[in-house]
């Protein structure tokens, strides 16, 4: 039966005409960053059907792309892109930028049309930064859950959320207070505000909707954690000034992604055990040091020539040895945050591999490249 419906489906494809507005469409949006021949640029309104125009100048398209790897680049076309640009300068914590005009995320093609600036300028279509604040919660919440206990999932799923959320008002703040310098930069030129798609003021009010969802969430936590969390907003509001005060704008990101690391404890336990969190916030900001300073390698110029700072030109060849120093600081930190909990072996086992795989992306990166940078901080991450 399966290669009855394959057969059927090849020869349907065969018979197909190759200047069909189907195939054409396919090729166009599953990756149309692809293919290194020209081509008539499609109808940016993906809804309507297009017909392209070939003349004799123009190359057709061939079956060989659509029966070698198809279904690859439809799988590339779902999943992010690995080759972007730096997501947000200098201590960006994976903020991201608007896509380029060649990209097409899930954004484009599945929310509506008055829906897509908003959720750029969130970077739903970025997933990491979200994950960069939703993991020192997730460690928080297991280390608090009882001995033969698995964590609270439903803990779990509400700073989930509020990660979401939080990282989202975050790209939010910084978008609206760098849409001048955004201008001056090739990959961030396009952010919703910056390129104009959303005035100052409706970022304001959507800033305003996130932090009220965040609200929502904040308030099914106890009274504990709804100080400690509601304190958090001091960093956030104020990380995207740092990188015009300091050259260690990614030890400020770190101060704020890794908040998550006290109050995941404090939603469980309700109070702070200095002995256990502590050492585990401290391990995030120095994990925060080691990725976004090979991040922020990316975007050297452009930090020089917008006069903003990181701790990539503050170390400049001497990076390999600080972010070493800040890996051996974040895994000893892990450690005596284990210890302290009173943690089995099988966690300093896989503290070790986690070791080994650090130390590799940190002798292995290649701090003049842009790609082998984005590479690393996508496996760091």
């Amino acid at each position: 039966m399966v290669w009855y419906w394959v057969g059927g489906a090849s020869r349907r494809l065969r018979k197909s005409s190759l200047s069909s507005s189907t195939l054409y469409l396919s090729r166009s949006i599953f990756n149309p960053l692809s293919s290194t021949t020209s081509h008539p640029t499609p109808n940016p309104n993906y809804l309507k059907p297009f017909r392209p125009q070939y003349n004799r100048f123009t190359p057709i398209p061939t079956l060989e792309f659509f029966k070698f790897d198809w279904g690859f680049r439809f799988v590339a076309h779902i999943s992010s892109s690995v080759k972007e640009c730096k997501e947000n300068r200098s201590g960006n914590g994976g903020l991201g930028p608007s896509p380029s005009k060649s990209e097409v995320s899930w954004i484009d093609l599945y929310l509506p049309k008055h829906a897509r600036p908003y959720a750029y300028l969130a970077r739903l279509n970025k997933p990491i930064g979200t994950w960069l604040l939703a993991w020192p919660c997730m460690w928080s919440i297991t280390l608090a859950a009882s001995p033969g206990h698995f964590p609270d999932f439903k803990m779990m799923l509400l700073f989930g959320c509020g990660a979401l959320l939080l990282r989202g008002a975050g790209c939010t703040i910084n978008d609206l207070l760098d849409r001048d310098i955004d201008t001056k930069v090739e990959c961030t030129k396009l952010r919703p505000i910056a390129s104009g798609l959303l005035s100052p003021f409706q970022g304001l009010s959507f800033l305003g909707f996130q932090l009220l969802l965040g609200l929502g969430i904040l308030l099914q936590l106890n009274n504990y954690s709804r100080i400690l969390g509601a304190s958090s907003l001091l960093l956030v509001f104020s990380y995207p000034l740092m990188k015009r005060l300091t050259f260690w704008p990614q030890a400020y990101l770190g101060l704020t992604f890794n908040w998550g690391a006290l109050l995941g404890w404090a939603a469980v336990k309700g109070s702070l055990d200095p002995a256990i969190v502590l050492p585990l916030y401290i391990s995030g900001v120095f994990w925060t040091l080691v990725y976004d300073t090979i991040y922020a390698h990316q975007d050297k110029e452009d930090d020089l020539k917008v006069g903003v700072k990181s701790t990539a030109l503050r170390f400049g060849d001497s990076t390999k040895e600080w972010i070493t120093g800040f890996g051996i600081a974040s895994i000893s930190s892990l450690a005596l945050s284990g210890f302290n909990a009173g943690i089995g072996w099988p966690y300093y086992a896989f503290l070790a591999a986690a070791s080994g795989q650090l130390a590799w992306q940190i002798w292995t990166v290649d701090l003049s490249s842009r790609a082998d940078c984005n590479r690393k901080c996508v496996i760091l991450f």
